[in-house]
């Protein structure tokens, strides 16, 4: 660090020593040039490690309490998960417009959509 920097200590009126680093390219220098192996030579911190292994704990966490899907299920749950989109798609259409013959396409799209999501429950 000090082939790079330039260092300038500085006294306070309260004699504490103060250290102030200047940049290469303030000093009119070139700046040293990132290779790829510039973090080669560091060691990971405890800290990355740390969230490296709360996120492992939280997917087996995951993966352990939620059993997998059959191939059915799934199918089902995507149809199910399809229908209750569509109809609250139709709910918010239907809060914003105004227009008695476009209401009722949709308040009859809704009862369809209804019917179709009690199915799912059966």
């Amino acid at each position: 660090m000090s082939a790079f920097w330039n260092k300038t200590e500085i006294t306070r009126p309260d004699r504490a020593v103060v250290r102030q680093a200047h940049s290469p390219a303030a000093a009119g220098q070139k700046a040293p040039v990132l290779g790829a192996d510039y973090n080669a030579s560091v060691a990971r911190g405890w800290e990355s490690k740390s969230v490296e292994a709360q996120q492992a704990e939280a997917a087996d966490q995951t993966a352990r309490s939620q059993p997998r899907m059959g191939a059915e299920e799934a199918a089902r749950w995507r149809e199910k998960e399809k229908f209750r989109l569509a109809r609250q798609s139709v709910l918010h259409q239907l809060e914003a417009n105004p227009n008695p013959r476009h209401r009722k396409l949709l308040q009859d799209a809704l009862a369809a959509l209804n019917e179709r999501l009690r199915q799912f429950e059966t």
